[in-house]
Order: structure tokens, then sequence, then C-alpha cells
């Protein structure tokens, strides 16, 4: 199943607040989610797995929740269609064996956080509304005038246009999260940063066990890294977290 770019119709800022897409094809679970989002004050929307690029296509959603187990559909397959055209928060039902293994593969086609079934719905409800805070406050931020940037080891990132140069003053495309995790670095060159501090700075929701920073921390340094397997300016300090080795000018 092919996704389309999106070209989903405008809704008012508060109703896609509380837009959230549930993709499930076990239309019980999905009918139960969707209720109980329902109750409080959310616009819900069920889907099975083949209609989901319908409804991508035709709405705008604030957050999708995505069961990936068990399902009669690729949960992962849908996660890559999902951002193939959109960077809405996804938060992916696993199953309660699933390994680590399944849950970095999460992460790194773009995962925002995870559950494990059997679904307590009120961990959902809570969860859904940490990712749609830090959304709103991301707007907000972003709606607010941003000048100047950063010069490091011939690096330049710029605030305005949210991009990245290389050395020699090639584009290297960053995802939302990267960019946010770059500019953490850049504010405090030279000082460790821990994961949770990092955790606070992509938004993501802020456990001290998880261990998604790590998964971006990984793929940023495939972007500025020389050797990302011998890394020189994002370091990692044991039992800290990481620290950016580098001069750091600040572009007016």
């Amino acid at each position: 199943m092919n996704v389309r770019p999106c070209q989903a119709r405008a809704l008012p800022s508060w109703q896609l607040l509380r837009r959230v897409l549930v993709v499930d094809d076990d239309s019980h679970v999905r009918s139960m989610i969707t209720s109980y989002l329902a109750d409080h004050r959310y616009l819900a929307v069920g889907s099975s797995g083949s209609e989901m690029a319908r409804h991508l296509q035709s709405n705008q959603f604030s957050l999708v929740v995505l069961d990936v187990w068990p399902a009669a559909f690729d949960g992962f397959d849908l996660l890559r269609q999902i951002r193939a055209c959109s960077d809405v928060p996804v938060i992916l039902i696993t199953g309660q064996h699933e390994d680590d293994i399944d849950r970095v593969l999460g992460l790194e086609l773009g995962a925002d956080d995870f559950l494990c079934a059997p679904l307590d719905l009120r961990e959902l409800l809570a969860r859904a509304r940490a990712i749609l805070r830090r959304q709103q406050a991301g707007r907000q931020s972003m709606a607010e005038p941003l000048r100047g940037g950063y010069r490091f080891h011939g690096w330049e990132l710029h605030y305005r246009a949210r991009v990245l140069k290389d050395p020699a003053g090639a584009i290297v495309g960053l995802t939302r999260k990267e960019f946010a995790l770059l500019v953490a670095f850049l504010e405090a060159p030279g000082r460790p940063l821990s994961r949770v501090h990092l955790l606070r700075a992509t938004r993501t929701h802020e456990d001290i066990f998880d261990r998604s920073i790590d998964v971006q921390v990984l793929r940023l340094r495939r972007k500025i890294e020389t050797d990302p397997s011998a890394p020189r300016l994002i370091r990692t300090e044991r039992g800290l977290g990481y620290v950016l080795d580098a001069d750091v000018e600040i572009l007016f």
C-alpha cells in the first residue's frame, strides 16, 4: 500500500490539537480506545490498517495511535508510510513480550512513544496528553521570531531557515528532533548533558530509563561526524550523558 503526499484540509488549531487517529484491525480494541478518548473530549477517529492512508490523506491529525501487535498488517510498514508523508507523533502499542530490537526499530522508523499490551487506557491518555502539550509548546516557540544560529567545527546551523550546512556549504537535512537535539548541544558546548536534559530538549517523554535519546544521538552523529563509529564532536561521557566537544560561535 503506497501513500501519496498528504493533502489534508486545514482545521482550526483547537480542533487539530485534539484529533487522534487510532489504527487497529481489531474493531473491538479500536472502538474501546476511540470511545475512551472521546469521553475525555478528544476527536478520536478509528481506522483499520488498510484504511489508514485514506484518513491521513483527507484529514489532519495531531497524534496517531498505532497497534502493531497482534495485527493483520505490518505495523512497522504502516509507520514507514506515516513518516513518508507526515511528522505527526505516533504512539505504538506493542506486544507484552516484544524485544528491545523491535523497540529500537520503532524508534529508528520515527515512533515517539511505546505502550505494551495489555493496554492501560489511563496511561495511553496520559502519554497522549504529554505529547500534545509538547506539540503545542513547539508550535508556540516556532511562532516566535528566530534569529541567527551557530557555527561549529566548520558547520553552520541557521535558526530561521532551520538549515544545517556542512563545512563545504552543502545543506544537510535534519528531522525536527535532530534539529532540537543539535540546538541543545550548541547551547551548552563542552558541558556534559544528561539523557533527561536531552529528552526534555527534544520534547520526548521524560523517562530516565528511556534509551530513545541514544538512538537520536546515533542518527545525529551519522550526519555530522566524519566517522560515526569513533565520534569526536558528540562524545559519550560515561555515567553522565553526552557532550559537544567543539568551539561554538553565535551567528547574529
